[in-house]
């Protein structure tokens, strides 16, 4: 990882010196800030079947981010803080899903305050930032589909020298869950990311990513995604995902007895992948996709301690409530979105979409080599609408409701998230403060 760090800036100092960069050209360390807080209000209700209990969160919150420029110079330096203050709203006795934290009595808290700081150095078009940070990574990503963000503290650099390709490298050593109060709730012990993307034109791009998580796992991430444009402005996208993990034999096999059918746990492995087609003219967009899961485990992600994900990092289209991620799983999806923009309705619009997975393996609890069926069955059906401001006082303010109806077959309601109908609303109220 050093000396990965350090070619990294050497290429970058050397580089520097014959193009332009985005450090020649900057401005300063205060003219180049950037100061918001965006408000919240978030309710995520999942009303559970089968006498499983329902949970329900109510809650505000407030999530800044100040960010510095960098000063001037071969080497720009810079800093900023991220964090969140929120509170519930209402009882909240049936907390969870991962958006209120709680006592050791299991209720939930009434306010808290999570967050840190950062600093960070730039030469020529690389950025090495170090602290607190939300990451958008295949491998390792942040969860934002909660109140508020997952952190990851360690160093992360990204490296534009070359045009069209982006690099990355990092470490990370603590984790803090939406719902964790200290910094290192998750326990993640080590946690190193690589990859890029390359952009070979306008119409197709790729990229690699991998992730190595001390004692756990380790994971790689491939993506091709091909845009080709039709008459009167419509197109056609291809594009192909896929993910291959192993899991170390110093991991705690516990953490993924929903999915794998096997007694040695010192073997598990998974590949999981998709290929979708999108169909996009005027304000219609039609996506059809088909995901497949092979290995004796399914995708497994954030079930134990130390694994350092939040369940976000599932970069896959059948991914609502369900990820469609069960050991074997075949999983087929038809989603369609429309813009009310169409019907001057600008900042209106709805997605649906249904998804069906078959053939999955479910083991028994104690063998987990005998299985129940090799033919469970899942199927959702997803609808999301969102309305976003285009102008006034409350512009770029969103109100986002989206519904998910899941069923399963009866082996896979105990191994999985089980008969669910899932409600969550979101307002989102962005004010940009400098």
């Amino acid at each position: 990882m050093q000396k990965l760090t350090l070619a990294i800036l050497i290429q970058a100092a050397l580089i520097s010196t014959a193009y332009a960069s985005e450090q020649s050209e900057t401005k300063g360390f205060v003219e180049d800030a950037s100061g918001s807080v965006l408000f919240r209000t978030g309710f995520l209700s999942r009303d559970k079947k089968n006498g499983v209990e329902d949970t329900r969160s109510t809650a505000q919150t407030a999530i800044v981010k100040l960010d510095s420029g960098f000063t001037p110079g071969v080497i720009g330096f810079g800093a900023g803080i991220i964090g969140d203050a929120s509170f519930k709203l209402g009882e909240n006795a049936h907390a969870g899903n991962g958006m209120i934290p709680k006592n050791n009595d299991g209720s939930a808290y009434d306010h808290w305050v999570r967050g840190g700081g950062y600093v960070k150095a730039r030469v020529s078009n690389t950025t090495a930032t170090y602290g607190t940070q939300v990451l958008d990574i295949p491998v390792l990503a942040s969860n934002t589909a909660r109140l508020v963000p997952e952190y990851f503290t360690g160093v992360l650099l990204q490296s534009n020298e070359i045009k069209n390709l982006s690099l990355i490298a990092g470490k990370f050593t603590e984790n803090q869950y939406s719902d964790q109060i200290t910094t290192d709730g998750n326990e993640l012990d080590q946690a190193i990311v690589w990859g890029g993307k390359y952009k070979f034109n306008d119409n197709l791009s790729t990229s690699y990513y991998g992730t190595d998580i001390k004692d756990r796992l380790e994971r790689h991430y491939v993506n091709a995604n091909y845009s080709y444009p039709l008459a009167d402005k419509s197109s056609l996208t291809y594009d192909f995902s896929g993910y291959h993990t192993e899991w170390d034999e110093k991991s705690d096999g516990s953490a993924y007895t929903y999915s794998h059918t096997t007694n040695d746990l010192s073997n598990l492995s998974n590949n999981i992948w998709a290929l979708s087609a999108t169909y996009n003219t005027g304000p219609h967009n039609v996506m059809v996709a088909y995901q497949q899961n092979t290995g004796n485990t399914g995708y497994d992600y954030g079930l134990g301690k130390g694994v350092g994900d939040g369940q976000q990092t599932i970069y896959m289209p059948n991914s609502y409530l369900s990820d469609f991620i069960g050991n074997g799983e075949k999983s087929a999806q038809l989603q369609y979105s429309y813009d009310f923009a169409a019907m001057n309705v600008p900042g209106l619009s709805w997605t649906t979409a249904f998804v069906y997975g078959w053939d999955i393996n479910v083991a028994g609890e104690i063998d987990r080599a005998q299985l129940i069926t090799d033919n469970a069955q899942e199927r959702e059906f997803f609808n999301q609408v969102k309305y976003t401001m285009q102008s006034g006082f409350a512009k770029d303010a969103s109100l986002r409701l989206r519904h998910s109806y899941y069923r399963a077959s009866d082996a896979y309601q105990k191994p999985y998230i089980g008969d669910t109908n899932e409600w969550r609303i979101w307002l989102d109220i962005p004010v940009k403060l400098f």
